[in-house]
């Protein structure tokens, strides 16, 4: 009897922080950060990320988040501990997203390869978390490109926001397709081809080519959700650990 593939059953959004950033006179932008985990058929647990590092600097013109929990405790609350996730998938090595990288060292790590080797050619931007992702004994599974992890789970190589970005579409049995776009699309008014770089963002052709992309793939795959990567006003709407999409 053949044994069937693992598929992805389960989707929690764990949310790390919510803050406001103040762009302008009496103007305010809501932001979030957060990571995600898969849970599969065959119970394996997939963690997305890892969110900021906890000797990470305050970004200039934000304050100390209101509410604010590391990932090590969001697992915590669904019984999990940090030797009980299998993998986890890199989408990039800012501050903000592989911040305990080194925690998860039974794990393997999925990076694009193309990020990898610019993180490890000493990319200043990305020096900032180097203790915490290029611990000695993390072992990477490098990929090139979209790649398909398993069943429904699929990883998009999306660069712009910086080189090697990955985007990761998830297929679920009830909820049908979610992207979380992580930084490739970090807020919901910017999910536009035309679209401008902001600050952050390393390429503005390649994160416009990435946006249009996206776009494409939602309207193909009939995708149910986009989970923007920082967007504090959609992540008030989502179902969040310990609710899950299924």
């Amino acid at each position: 009897m053949t044994k069937n593939n693992p598929t992805p059953r389960r989707l929690y959004l764990l949310q790390l922080s919510a803050t406001t950033v103040p762009i302008g006179p009496n103007r305010n932008l809501e932001m979030s950060l957060g990571c995600y985990l898969i849970q599969t058929s065959d119970a394996q647990n997939i963690l997305i990320d890892t969110g900021i590092a906890p000797d990470a600097p305050l970004a200039p013109n934000t304050t100390r988040s209101s509410y604010q929990i590391n990932v090590i405790d969001q697992l915590a609350a669904l019984n999990l501990r940090p030797a009980d996730i299998h993998t986890l998938i890199c989408t990039h090595f800012d501050m903000d997203h592989a911040g305990y990288n080194d925690s998860f060292l039974q794990a393997e790590h999925i990076v694009q390869r193309e990020h990898f080797e610019l993180a490890r050619s000493g990319n200043q931007r990305l020096a900032a978390a180097r203790a915490h992702w290029n611990h000695p004994s993390i072992r990477y599974r490098l990929v090139d490109g979209d790649t398909e992890l398993l069943p429904g789970l699929t990883l998009l190589k999306t660069s712009g926001h910086v080189a090697g970005h990955q985007s990761v579409l998830v297929r679920l049995p009830h909820s049908g397709p979610i992207l979380l776009a992580i930084d490739a699309v970090m807020m919901q008014h910017t999910f536009t081809p035309d679209r401008k770089a902001w600050p952050n963002d390393d390429n503005e052709e390649q994160l416009r080519a990435s946006t249009v992309r996206l776009l494409e793939l939602v309207k193909r795959e009939n995708v149910q959700l986009v989970v923007f990567g920082h967007d504090g006003a959609q992540w008030k709407t989502l179902k969040k650990s310990q609710d899950y999409y299924g």
